[in-house]
C-alpha cells in the first residue's frame, strides 16, 4: 500500500487503542445544557432568545452576526433559563445560551424531513448549510458554508476529506467512518456538486486499514473519488500537510486551500454538511472521545451540544485514579483545564485525562542538537524563533518566517531540553498579530 507523507513530523505513541474498538454510546444530558455564542471563527452569534423562552429541538437560538460566523441551533426542548457568561472548553468566559431541557425532545416541524440534493440548485445548498450551523468539526471551527463558497468555484480541482485523525487518543473520526461511512461520502457528493471540476480525495491515515479498504469498497464505482493511505505521522492532518500529500501543492499561511484550488474538510463535517442538506437535520450534537489512562472506560459517545462534560466523564466511569492533567482536546493542540465543568461544544472533540503531567518538568538550557528543524514539519527554526520571540524581536521574528508557525507541537514535543518552544512561538505570533490590528485601527481612526 502506497503511503503519502511529508518532511518532518513526529511519531507519538498512539493511545488510540484504548477507545477505537468500542462502538459509539448514545447518550442524553441530565441537567441544564449552555450554548457559547462563540462556538466557531469570526463573530459571536447573535442571540435571538431571551429568559423565558420556550425553544425546540432544531431551533435557531442565536443566528451568525457578520459573514464570517455561525448559526447557533438548540439540541433539546425546553426553555431558557438565562443568557450569561459560561466557561468553555478553550479555556475562556464567553457569552451563552442556558436551556432547562425538558426531556420530551419536541422538534421544529421541518426537522428531519428528507430532500433530494440532486435537485437543489447550488445556493439552495449553501444556505441549507448555513441554516444548519455547520463549521469545521476537526476543532479550526470555520463556518462551512464559507469554505464552500470560494471567489471563483471554477478553480476548485480538489475537495479533500480529513480523515488522518492524527491527534493521540481521539477516536471520535474513526468510529464515525467505521459506523457511518455513507455519510461522510454522501456529504462528499454534496459538495462535489457545488463544484463541477474538482475530483474527491479521502485521505485516511495508515493505522486504520479497515476504515481505508471500507471507504474504496464503498467508492469502488465512483470514478471521480480516490481513497488515498497516507502514513501515520503527527500532523499529517494539518491543513496545509494534508493539501502537500495528497495534490502536491503547497500552502503558506498567506494563502487558503481554495487558493491553490483545494477545499478541505473534516470526516465529521461533512457527514454534518449530508445531514444537513439532504435531511434537513441541522447541527445538533457530535461525537466526543473521553480517553487517557486516568479514565476508568475509555469510549466514544454521541452527545447533544452543550451537554456537560461532567456527565459524559461519568458515563465513562469517570476517573479511576485523579488525574494530574486534564485538556480537551488532543495532547498536542489542545487545552489544558482545571475543571470538565463545561459544555460540548461544535469544536470540542476529547475530554483527556491523564495520570502524568508531562509537560511538568523544568526547561534547561538548548543544547543545538537541531532537532527541532528536522521535525517541524514547515522546516523552521523553532529555537531560534523562540529566542527571537523572548527578546521581543518581532521584526527578526518575522524575517525568520516565524509567523507561518501551525502550532502542532513537534517542536516542543521532540525537545530533550524541555523549552517551551511552541508556546513562545505562537504567543510571539498573536502578540505581534495584536500589534499589526492596533495600528490598523488606529490608521482607520485617523482617516
Amino acid at each position: 500500500m502506497a503511503r503519502l507523507t511529508f518532511m518532518g513530523g513526529i511519531h507519538t505513541y498512539e493511545g488510540k487503542e484504548l477507545s477505537k474498538d468500542k462502538p459509539t454510546t448514545v447518550l442524553l444530558p441530565k441537567g441544564d445544557l449552555v450554548f457559547p455564542l462563540s462556538q466557531h471563527i469570526g463573530a459571536p452569534a447573535k442571540p435571538l432568545v431571551a429568559k423565558g423562552d420556550s425553544v425546540l429541538v432544531g431551533q435557531k437560538i442565536a443566528e451568525a452576526d457578520g459573514y464570517i460566523s455561525s448559526n447557533i441551533i438548540s439540541s433539546v426542548s425546553g426553555t431558557v433559563k438565562a443568557v450569561e457568561r459560561r466557561l468553555t472548553p478553550a479555556g475562556k468566559m464567553e457569552e451563552s445560551i442556558i436551556i432547562t431541557n425538558d426531556n420530551e425532545y419536541k422538534k421544529i416541524e421541518s426537522f428531519g424531513h428528507e430532500r433530494d440534493y440532486t435537485k437543489m440548485s447550488k445556493e439552495e445548498i449553501r444556505e441549507a448549510v448555513k441554516e444548519a450551523g455547520i463549521v469545521g468539526l476537526g476543532g479550526a471551527g470555520f463556518p462551512t458554508h464559507v469554505k464552500l463558497t470560494p471567489k471563483d468555484e471554477s478553480k476548485i480541482d480538489y475537495v479533500i476529506v480529513n480523515g488522518a485523525e492524527c491527534e493521540p487518543y481521539l477516536t471520535s473520526d474513526y468510529r464515525l467512518m467505521m459506523e457511518e461511512p455513507e455519510k461522510i461520502i454522501g456529504g462528499l457528493k454534496i459538495v462535489l456538486r457545488l463544484f463541477e471540476n474538482a475530483k474527491g480525495i479521502i485521505g485516511i491515515e495508515d493505522n486504520k486499514p479497515d476504515a481505508i479498504n471500507l471507504f474504496k469498497e464503498l467508492t469502488a464505482n465512483d470514478s471521480n473519488i480516490e481513497v488515498k493511505a497516507l502514513k501515520t505521522k503527527y500532523p499529517q492532518g494539518g491543513e496545509r500537510q494534508l493539501v502537500y500529500v495528497t495534490t502536491g501543492r503547497k500552502l503558506n499561511s498567506k494563502k487558503l486551500p481554495a487558493d491553490v484550488g483545494c477545499i478541505v474538510n473534516n470526516v465529521a463535517t461533512l457527514a454534518g454538511v449530508y445531514m444537513a442538506v439532504a435531511e434537513s437535520t441541522p447541527l445538533i450534537n457530535r461525537i466526543v472521545t473521553i480517553s487517557g489512562d486516568a479514565v476508568a472506560e475509555p469510549q466514544n459517545f454521541l452527545v447533544p451540544i452543550g451537554m456537560n462534560f461532567s456527565e459524559i466523564l461519568e458515563a465513562a466511569g469517570g476517573f479511576k485514579v485523579q488525574p494530574k492533567k486534564i485538556i480537551f482536546g488532543g495532547p498536542m493542540m489542545g487545552n489544558a483545564m482545571y475543571t470538565f465543568d463545561v459544555p460540548v461544544t461544535k469544536t470540542a472533540n476529547a475530554l483527556l485525562g491523564f495520570v502524568k503531567d508531562e509537560a511538568a518538568v523544568e526547561e534547561s538550557p538548548c543544547i543545538l542538537c537541531g532537532r527541532c528543524y528536522y521535525k517541524c514539519p514547515l522546516n523552521l527554526l523553532p529555537a531560534k524563533l523562540q529566542m527571537l520571540g523572548l527578546n521581543n524581536e518581532d521584526e527578526k521574528f518575522v524575517e525568520f518566517d516565524g509567523m507561518e508557525c501551525c502550532g502542532c507541537g513537534c517542536c516542543s514535543y521532540i525537545c530533550p531540553a524541555n523549552r517551551s518552544l511552541t508556546q513562545t512561538i505562537v504567543s510571539t505570533k498573536h502578540r505581534i498579530l495584536d500589534k499589526k490590528h492596533e495600528l490598523q485601527e488606529l490608521h482607520h481612526k485617523d482617516n
